[in-house]
């Protein structure tokens, strides 16, 4: 399980070069839009919400499903949740990093970021609380804060087992960062006390995060956003992709690092049934949505769904379902559940489909408003284009330098699962 920890060879530096390559060129693009101002990233009116926001949200759905495979099944005592929650877990820390950059990138003066917090100051002015802004501020800093502790807490006894195996400027590292722990049975108490209390506290924010960042769009009056149905959407969504990338990302790691023996077909199967019944309760409300934008009579609602499945944008909206709607179904057979370059495959079709449904759901709905001469076409930039493929570049160089630096699968947790077999094997014997 600590095999992950080994030197790096080639192939690894290899990678880390190349996104470090692509994240260069997206600072040179953020740089050149901060001299020449927003209209390097092709925003104008009535799209003036265009890919950066777009990719806010995308990032954000990512952070869910770490939270639901450490929290929510730890709390229902799923087993097989072990070898994958560590990786989940420093997914979902790096993807809110990376949706945290993305207000900051979208309103221009990131320098001024700190108006946004609630402090009282030398003007006497506080924040605009109406201001989806604010809610998103408050949603990401939440979010990042629990997170972090919690991935924080489940690393200790792992950081202590390192410890015993190093020697050097190695075992002095891992020794401030295991804060003291030994292993005693009064530690492993108030440990699972912690645990067990951040997993509670961190289930609701499943719900109420993504549900905050929904209401940036439900609480607006433009047609195709202002409805109920939002919150428990984007929730389904952001489990549907998180649980995607967690196989995009553990997929290759259990391929080079040999962790089949951890990352068994059995992880396979149940993560890609998960996806395979969000993708059917997404599809569920994509139904609901088209549904009551016919049966509301409601003449601009059915104009902006019709534009958005004929107009400039149809591409990306049937684009939209096939991936999210179509593709997931193979899952249906066994074989391909546990079949690794199909699910492979699949997952990244499904990251695919979820960016173009924030993106169907923000630029088309903008673009097709509510009165003819505010109308209009965004047309992507290399500069914001290279700001977005830039984001990934951050999120995979952080996950790649983690899993050289800390043990992507639990050692503890997966002793504790694989000690039954042991003990039967020595009794039998």
């Amino acid at each position: 399980m600590a095999q992950t920890l080994a030197p790096p060879g080639d192939l690894y530096f290899g990678w880390m070069g190349v996104v470090a390559l692509i994240l260069a060129a997206g600072i040179v693009a953020w740089t050149a839009q901060i001299w020449w101002g927003m209209g390097m990233a092709g925003k104008r009116t009535p799209e003036m919400w265009a890919m950066y926001i777009t990719t806010f949200v995308f990032w954000i759905g990512i952070g869910h499903a770490g939270t639901l495979i450490s929290a929510i099944l730890y709390l229902f005592r799923a087993r097989w949740r072990t070898s994958i929650y560590r990786g989940a877990e420093a997914m979902t820390v790096f993807a809110v990093m990376t949706a945290g950059l993305f207000p900051l990138i979208h309103a221009g003066r990131m320098w001024f970021a700190y108006w946004l917090l609630p402090y009282p100051n030398q003007r006497y002015l506080w924040p605009n609380f109406r201001s989806p802004l604010v809610w998103d501020v408050f949603a990401i800093s939440t979010y990042l804060t629990i997170s972090v502790v919690f991935f924080s807490v489940g690393l200790f006894p792992d950081i202590a087992a390192l410890r015993d195996m190093s020697t050097g400027s190695k075992k002095r590292i891992y020794s401030i960062l295991a804060l003291g722990w030994e292993g005693s049975d009064s530690q492993w108490r108030h440990y699972q006390r912690a645990y067990g209390l951040l997993a509670a506290l961190a289930t609701p924010l499943v719900l109420s995060v993504h549900s905050v960042v929904s209401w940036d769009f439900a609480m607006a009056l433009v047609p195709g956003w202002h409805s109920t149905l939002f919150a428990p959407f984007f929730v389904d969504g952001a489990i549907f992709s998180g649980f995607a990338m967690v196989l995009v990302l553990i997929i290759p790691m259990r391929h080079f690092f040999r962790l089949q023996p951890y990352l068994t077909d059995r992880h396979l199967d149940a993560m890609a049934k998960l996806i395979l019944v969000t993708s059917l309760v997404l599809t569920y409300f994509y139904v609901c949505e088209a549904f009551t934008a016919w049966y509301s009579g409601e003449h601009f609602e059915k104009a902006s769904m019709f534009a958005r499945a004929t107009r400039q944008y149809a591409w990306a909206f049937w684009l939209q379902y096939f991936c999210n709607s179509l593709v997931p179904l193979v899952l249906f057979k066994k074989r391909a559940r546990t079949h690794t370059p199909t699910l492979y495959v699949v997952s990244l079709f499904v990251l695919v489909g979820m960016w173009f449904e924030r993106f169907n759901i923000i630029v088309p709905g903008l673009a097709h408003d509510f009165y003819p001469y505010t109308w209009g076409t965004y047309i992507p930039t290399v500069t914001d284009t290279t700001i977005i493929i830039a984001s990934f570049a951050w999120f995979f160089i952080l996950f790649l330098a983690f899993i050289r630096v800390l043990p992507a699968v639990s050692i503890v947790e997966v002793k504790e699962t694989l000690a039954p077999p042991f003990k039967t094997r020595r009794a039998g014997h």
